[in-house]
């Protein structure tokens, strides 16, 4: 899954309108290859946008789950966590790299 979007279901206070939006955005972006489209390609791009942004709502609206809401400090801390050990795993292998180049 593209990790800039989130998950939206179940959250408290529940998603808003402009989170399904920009949740929408990302995966147009993802799917088009690209971060903003030529002026040939606008229109379509904005309809995708708007399109799935109120599938996204429509589908937030009507799932039904019997868990308690998350928190979502909780949810973005845990995002945060996950981030640093990623990029923290990316800083020790590229330094090992460059030890093994050092030495070679």
């Amino acid at each position: 899954m593209c990790r800039n979007i989130v998950p939206l279901n179940n959250l408290e206070p529940a998603a808003t309108d402009d989170e399904c939006h920009d949740a929408a955005l990302q995966f147009v972006r993802k799917i088009a290859g690209t971060t903003a489209p030529s002026r040939a390609n606008r229109a379509v791009f904005d309809r995708a946008v708007t399109e799935i942004a109120q599938a996204t709502r429509v589908l937030l609206d009507e799932l039904v789950t019997t868990a308690p809401p998350k928190n979502r400090d909780e949810e973005a801390a845990k995002r945060r966590a996950r981030s640093a050990e990623r990029y923290e795993a990316i800083r020790v292998y590229q330094q090992e790299k460059r030890a093994a180049r050092a030495t070679s």
